[in-house]
């Protein structure tokens, strides 16, 4: 993969990212939802080879290429498996021009001081060189903002450029995404925390870094201009949070230089039963959809 290349196409934003990182703990109900209920797979190595076959049949569908979907994020078992005998990452780039990232995260710490933080990572070294060697171009790590707590949230920006800092120095994008829920009643005002401590360590950052940002979808329209148009930030990018498609992306269409990374509501009516066409006349109006919201801003 060129560096600069894939860079350059998540910088100039005409798309979106689509998130296809479901875990463990998160693919039964993203099975559930695609029709496929938990008898229909017995233990942990079926159920990833049922993800795996949805995520390859969203992959190699003739609506999923770089025109509309610049990037998309891989959870650490697709990014180890083939699609067509090629692996993940490199179909992605060569096949449908499209960026892959991995998420790197273990999960998340117990709530403290109103936040949860991302759980150790052991052997994050050795997983940042082989995603190198696979032609995967960056990261993406996820922790949980569920109160305007200051102490908490200096906390999670803190850990987050900590690990940031490391992919960087293997030769990867980091994606931050310190998540905020979108229920809380304070959320506006973890918000504004939340933008003051990422402006401090931006602006900390030495002059050739940059990082990507994940973010929710703000209270207010636009509030997070000064981190769309900060030096060191290639691209932010929201979470849909548990607003469906249709929501998120009114939101998201009003908010200047932020493109989506969605997940749930990217494969909302999607299903295991729909014939191919079917599926694929579904997704590709997902995709353009979410496509109109992120280039609308």
């Amino acid at each position: 993969m060129m560096f600069a290349q894939a860079a350059d196409q998540i910088s100039k934003g005409n798309g979106f990212i689509a998130a296809l990182d479901q875990s463990g703990g998160s693919t039964p109900k993203a099975l559930k939802l695609y029709g496929v209920a938990e008898d229909a797979y017995s233990g942990e190595s079926e159920m990833y080879d049922m993800i795996h076959a949805m995520r390859s049949r969203i992959i190699k569908s003739p609506a999923f290429t770089g025109d509309k979907v610049v990037g998309t994020i891989l959870f650490e078992q697709t990014m180890d498996r083939d699609i067509d005998g090629i692996p993940t990452a490199e179909f992605l780039w060569s096949k449908r021009g499209v960026v892959p990232f991995l998420k790197i995260d273990k999960g998340l710490e117990a709530e403290a001081d109103g936040v949860q933080l991302m759980k150790p990572m052991p052997g994050l070294e050795a997983l940042l060189a082989r995603a190198k060697g696979l032609g995967v171009f960056g990261t993406k790590e996820r922790s949980v903002v569920h109160a305007a707590n200051a102490k908490g949230i200096a906390a999670i920006v803190a850990q987050q450029f900590a690990v940031g800092d490391q992919v960087a120095a293997a030769g990867l994008m980091p994606i931050l995404e310190p998540e905020v829920t979108i229920s809380i009643a304070d959320k506006p005002e973890a918000e504004a925390m939340l933008q003051d401590e990422i402006l401090k360590h931006l602006n900390a950052l030495p002059a050739d870094r940059k990082v990507m940002l994940k973010l929710s979808l703000p209270s207010v329209d636009n509030f997070y201009a000064p981190l769309v148009d900060h030096p060191r930030v290639l691209k932010v990018v929201a979470l849909s949070g548990g607003h469906s498609r249709e929501g998120a992306n009114a939101i998201l269409a009003r908010n200047r230089g932020i493109i989506a990374s969605f997940s749930r509501a990217l494969t909302e009516g999607l299903s295991a039963q729909q014939s191919d066409a079917e599926f694929d006349a579904a997704l590709g109006d997902a995709i353009s959809s979410i496509h109109a919201a992120s280039v609308a801003g």
